[in-house]
């Protein structure tokens, strides 16, 4: 597979012709790697400057003629949680309120298509707190329970901007006329603080989503989270998405590696996650069911149809009967359960021995990944 080094603009290109012929581009990258300045960047290459004759409410003294700045594309970043700020009432300390940046195009259909009663049924999934917005002032006000004007969580408030997202994504597909402009979507790291639990509940309402909207619109989805990542292409798989891993190379170059020739590549990223819930000691259940796709998908790779070929030969019959009773179909991580301290030490173990005994060819990914710089 090529590992040809590729400049911002030119890996910018190299995703819009993915576009060309898939519904789904997925990116695995590390934070520090440049995601969120690529999503900003796919944007703006997706903007044009377009004519359109002088009209009834336009500003007397225009040309006849108006130059107008089109885009194609709706992104969720960290810039998209920038456009809510909060008022905190310092001087009353009672009244706290969200403050919404009107002046973006995110919510040009707010006030008129009902946005709430979209916003809603996603929010309820994953938080328990209601919302007023207030279109006079362009604010919101939470409550929960009989408490009004609280100051949700950080984490809430990121569920709430999600969801918010989503429910802007159903009026993208539902052919909205606000948002008919909208060609692509570009989704960075939206589960960037949520816990495994959270992540699994928002790759899969997201996964359905853009399931539905396939013929209307194309995605990027780009993500430091391996869980995550790995659902996505479980989900969308039907649909043969281009999977990548994106990483940079000594000359701090962009090098896109494609997955799809080894099929076991993503869970080769998932590892570097194992090794770190190990190394701190959060381990839970689910993370059996991640250790025995990563051999499973191994074995493939080596011709084997059993994955106890990839464990330790002293322990392979121990090994291989704690995988089968500690893993469980499904997304088991909806009930997260923290391992028992002997299943954490057996886990440890036979992870330990993977890697001792295989050699990847990205040394890289076990690295720990540096910590994400501003605007990354």
């Amino acid at each position: 597979m090529s590992k040809k080094p590729l400049s911002m603009n030119r890996l910018v290109q190299r995703l819009r012709d993915d576009l060309n012929n898939k519904d789904f581009v997925l990116l695995y990258a590390y934070n520090g790697t440049g995601k969120t300045r690529l999503s900003m960047e796919f944007k703006e290459a997706g903007k044009k400057e377009v004519r359109r004759p002088f009209r009834a409410g336009d500003h007397v003294g225009q040309p006849l003629t108006i130059s107008e700045i089109k885009a194609d594309t709706l992104y969720f970043n960290a810039y998209t949680e920038d456009l809510f700020h909060w008022d905190n009432d310092l001087e009353n300390d009672s009244e706290r309120r969200l403050q919404i940046n009107s002046d973006s195009k995110f919510f040009s259909g707010f006030k008129e298509l009902a946005i709430e009663e979209k916003v809603r049924p996603y929010l309820h999934r994953y938080a328990d707190f209601e919302f007023i917005i207030d279109y006079e002032n362009w604010t919101i006000s939470f409550s929960r329970d009989d408490v009004e004007h609280i100051k949700v969580s950080r984490g809430e408030e990121n569920m709430f901007i999600w969801s918010i997202f989503l429910a802007i994504c159903e009026l993208v597909i539902d052919g909205a006329e606000a948002y008919d402009w909208v060609k692509y979507l570009y989704i960075d790291d939206p589960i960037s603080s949520l816990d495994d639990n959270n992540a699994i509940a928002v790759a899969s309402d997201l996964a359905q989503l853009l399931k539905r909207g396939k013929d209307k619109i194309k995605t990027v989805i780009s993500s430091h989270h391996g869980l995550f990542f790995n659902v996505m292409v479980n989900e969308l798989k039907k649909h043969k998405p281009k999977n990548y891993f994106l990483h940079r190379d000594d000359a701090q170059a962009y090098v896109l590696q494609a997955t799809n020739d080894t099929p076991f590549f993503h869970h080769v990223a998932m590892l570097s996650e194992l090794q770190q819930a190990a190394d701190s000691g959060q381990l839970y259940t689910h993370h059996f069911n991640s250790l025995r796709s990563i051999l499973e998908k191994t074995a493939t790779f080596f011709g084997h149809d059993d994955f106890s070929i990839c464990l330790d030969d002293s322990d392979q019959g121990l090994h291989a009967r704690a995988l089968n009773l500690l893993s469980h179909g499904g997304y088991s991580i909806y009930e997260p359960r923290e391992m028992m301290e002997d299943n954490k030490n057996l886990f440890k173990e036979i992870l330990a021995n993977f890697l001792a005994r295989y050699q990847f060819q990205l040394p890289e990914i076990f690295m720990k990944p540096p910590n994400e710089e501003a605007g990354a």
